[in-house]
């Protein structure tokens, strides 16, 4: 199964009243995609591990679509590797070309994008958190769909953020951010005060980048422990607790 892939030059009206819930993705190939799990695992498990975190993360999307008017998209990078997607979506699921320099770019220009396409909303995602519960994505939802401006922030637990929404491209909070660093999540916030911006903060959760974290997860996955810092029950991710539980079969 291949996704229809959007064009920003095209707007499509019947995204009118839908929010885009737009994960930020790499193509899973190997050697490319979750490098720091590796070790503890191979480049090849470490692609199939975010190929897993994909799927949980499309599918909790998906789910939440029936009830709530959004729609999933992945914005993807590198421009070429579609056919990487294919199959290992949902249906209906939509593709969007990530394009720009640094990351707060690439951020900033897949909302622009998306809001050029007809959406009403726009919430990027990012790729490394399987469990984030459904909940959280719904508070999201809600808080963009009412009337007003305000953006939406999910903060991760290493200081970064899972989540960012807003209701229309502000450049401000993708601009002068010290990515990939503990203070991402205190930079932006900064920043959304700064320019008078309302702010929806969601519960904290945390991103699987390292051998501490895919710690977390499995402990959360396989042994049922829900993480001391979070306050919700997470998504079952039901692909990555798989995985997980074969990995330690072939220890």
């Amino acid at each position: 199964m291949s996704y229809l892939i959007l064009d920003p030059n095209h707007e499509d009206s019947s995204f009118g009243p839908v929010s885009a819930l737009a994960i930020m993705a790499k193509a899973p190939r190997p050697g490319k995609v979750k490098t720091r799990l590796s070790p503890p695992l191979t480049p090849d498990q470490a692609a199939e591990i975010n190929t897993c975190f994909l799927k949980d993360t499309t599918f909790n999307i998906a789910d939440l679509a029936e009830d709530f008017a959004c729609a999933g998209v992945i914005s993807y990078t590198p421009v070429g590797d579609e056919h990487f997607f294919d199959g290992l979506l949902p249906a209906g699921y939509r593709l969007i070309p990530q394009h720009g320099d640094g990351f707060g770019e690439r951020l900033l220009t897949t909302a622009q994008d998306l809001f050029r396409c007809g959406f009403s909303s726009v919430c990027l995602i990012d790729s490394d958190s399987p469990t984030v519960p459904r909940e959280a994505f719904a508070m999201a939802v809600d808080a963009l769909q009412r009337p007003g401006d305000r953006i939406v922030l999910g903060p991760s637990h290493d200081g970064g953020y899972y989540l960012i929404g807003m209701k229309q491209a502000h450049a401000a909070p993708f601009e002068n951010i010290t990515w990939s660093t503990s203070s991402v999540f205190s930079e932006t916030v900064a920043t959304i005060q700064r320019i008078g911006l309302e702010l929806v903060t969601l519960p904290l959760w945390y991103d699987v980048d390292d051998a501490a974290t895919l710690s977390i997860l499995r402990s959360e996955l396989i042994d049922g422990i829900q993480p001391e810092f979070t306050s919700l029950p997470g998504y079952v991710a039901e692909h990555s607790r798989r995985f997980l539980k074969e990995l330690d079969g072939s220890l």
